[in-house]
């Protein structure tokens, strides 16, 4: 476990973008019974989605979340250095979608920008390094970017995953501030366990071919998806996560030298509401102090931490502690204890 500390440094707005489409999960029964659907619903507790039309991608989320956030906090574009776009669903193989960010946001060409490729760990991931970045001197303010369209990677024939996930955009901006208290990160990763959630063709190692694109039958309850459609060994990824999390969020606190009790708000991957209600369960947590966005958005993978955040902390975030942890493919998982003097929590946008 890397121990990180980052001391005057902090989130002081971020904004989240969604698509305007939503699907109502009880609705979604071309490919399953209604009884089968009832029972997955209210399994997972998600209830709605919202999925992106073709035309929308996750850099138009982000970018909607970006301008919005610019907007809103009148912030001077000359003095955003550094830009970092979290996904795995970027526009294109090349070039990096940061880059293509940088112009359209109308950003300096001195911005530094680039890409991170991480699942449900990822905001986290993003934020160490936007943290890293803005305590470098020279370095005004950090733009870290982080969009989803999952929907548009798991097979609506599979209901192991066809009811899990959504879409989503978010900005978040990071600043040296000498009020910020410090920043306490643990990251980790456990390759030897990539099988459990994966797509197993459609990059280099496995290229697109019409074999990889053909539907089929993939096991005995007849699910249906093809080579590039992503799946999930879901009572693996749920025992993994039940040994790897508690303790990872123990060793974070301890690291910091936080009481849990001094903990505001608890905030966990939106993986689905069983899981997140066990966790709490375990860690026997005030609930009020879990606030949870799984039933309007579904699992928007490493965005969820902070579409929850927008969704359900706004006018809230004012001296507050936060225990961020994200968790999933790769394996990865990552927590954080981190400071909030007063972040500004700008209003969801729909994107058609």
């Amino acid at each position: 476990m890397p121990k990180i500390t980052y001391n005057n440094i902090g989130i002081t707005a971020i904004s989240a973008a969604i698509p305007k489409n939503t699907i109502k999960n009880l609705e979604y029964t071309n490919h399953f019974d209604e009884n089968v659907v009832k029972e997955i619903v209210d399994k997972t507790g998600i209830k709605e989605r919202r999925f992106a039309p073709d035309h929308l991608t996750s850099s138009d989320l982000c970018y909607h979340a970006a301008e919005k956030l610019i907007l809103d906090n009148a912030i001077d574009k000359t003095e955003i250095d550094v830009l970092i776009f979290v996904s795995q669903t970027p526009d294109y193989r090349m070039p990096a979608t940061s880059i293509i960010l940088q112009d359209r946001l109308g950003l300096s060409k001195d911005t530094a920008a680039f890409d991170v490729s991480l699942g449900c760990s990822g905001f986290v991931y993003g934020l160490t390094m936007a943290y890293n970045y803005a305590n470098l001197s020279g370095i005004k303010k950090v733009l870290l970017l982080d969009g989803e369209t999952r929907s548009r990677i798991y097979h609506p024939k599979d209901r192991k995953t066809a009811f899990l996930f959504g879409d989503g955009g978010i900005a978040c901006l990071i600043e040296k501030k000498d009020s910020f208290l410090p920043s306490f990160f643990s990251l980790n990763s456990d390759g030897s366990k990539q099988n459990l959630i994966k797509v197993d063709a459609g990059g280099y190692r496995n290229p697109s071919s019409i074999n990889t694109m053909k539907e089929k039958v993939v096991d005995i309850h007849g699910n249906v998806r093809t080579d590039e459609h992503g799946y999930m060994n879901g009572g693996d990824v749920f025992n993994f996560l039940l040994r790897e999390i508690p303790k990872d969020i123990k060793q974070v606190l301890d690291f910091s030298d936080t009481n849990i009790n001094d903990i505001d708000y608890f905030l966990f991957h939106q993986a689905n509401k069983f899981m997140n209600d066990y966790l709490s369960k375990k860690m026997k947590l005030d609930k009020d102090k879990v606030p949870q966005s799984i039933s309007k958005y579904g699992n928007t993978s490493s965005v969820s931490i902070p579409l929850t955040i927008v969704d359900q902390l706004k006018g809230l975030l004012k001296k507050k502690n936060l225990l961020l942890c994200g968790f999933g493919v790769g394996m990865s998982w990552a927590s954080a204890v981190i400071n909030v003097e007063e972040c500004k929590v700008s209003d969801i946008i729909e994107v058609e």
